[in-house]
């Protein structure tokens, strides 16, 4: 979706707003180096989100955005209901499905064994305590994978923490902080692998260009353009799991 409206910006900060026409919220991105418009459905969050040149008009970038209606009812359409951590429900962890169990006469620690994982304590803290135990199981995974790759390349990482942000699996700051999804431990191994590799790589060459690519490829050791292409066709999954139906 593009579009070449000019005009001046009212605010650089983001806004989620009501739209009539839009069945979603719109939050409203200004950013200085977009040139065009560009509209995404945010899923986690259960919004729009538009991305606009810095230098448009608040009021030009909307109007674009309700003319979108359309298209956002048929994307609507296609979404899938969420997968909470609920007791008896699949859940994939490092790619294998596992069967959530609730017990309440068992610990409160989560534990996982074979193709369970099973959890006690009270029924309404069953869903906070699996997530928090996979999102603990992501951060030590990912950070031991983030050192054995970092000396492979010859780096220093000043940190290693995990989020759940929207539309990015990684990221490294120029200082040495690399910050990933915490729900690349629900996908196969060897796609954490990559993302590690990618993230790493940037510690080296804070760009995507060919040395960098070069980089990325010997650190992960296997089919870059494979994984890349695995993990974006498992990424709409695996958002969804642990959301609400």
């Amino acid at each position: 979706m593009r579009a070449t409206w000019n005009g001046t910006l009212s605010t650089g900060r983001f806004e989620a707003l009501s739209l009539p026409g839009l069945a979603w919220p719109i939050e409203l991105r200004p950013h200085p180096r977009a040139r065009s418009l560009r509209l995404r459905l945010d899923e986690g969050r259960g919004l729009l989100t538009l991305t606009c040149p810095k230098c448009m008009s608040r009021k030009a970038a909307l109007e674009w955005a309700r003319g979108q209606a359309s298209w956002v009812e048929a994307q609507l359409a296609r979404v899938e209901p969420g997968e909470p951590f609920e007791p008896q429900r699949v859940v994939p962890v490092e790619g294998r499905d596992i069967q959530l169990l609730w017990d309440g006469s068992r610990s409160r620690t989560p534990l996982l064994s074979g193709e369970l994982l099973q959890c006690g304590g009270p029924r309404e803290a069953f869903s906070g305590r699996v997530e928090r135990f996979l999102r603990t199981r992501a951060r030590d995974r990912l950070s031991n994978e983030t050192a054995r790759v970092a000396a492979l390349a010859g780096v220093t990482v000043r940190s290693v923490s995990v989020g759940d942000a929207s539309s990015r699996w990684g990221s490294c700051s120029a200082s040495g902080a690399i910050r990933y999804n915490w729900r690349l431990i629900l996908a196969p191994s060897h796609l954490l692998q990559w993302v590690v590799a990618h993230e790493v790589a940037h510690r080296v060459h804070m760009n995507h260009g060919p040395e960098f690519r070069a980089l990325e490829k010997r650190l992960f050791g296997s089919d870059v353009a494979a994984a890349r292409a695995e993990l974006r066709a498992l990424g709409p999954r695996l958002k969804r799991v642990g959301r609400p139906l």
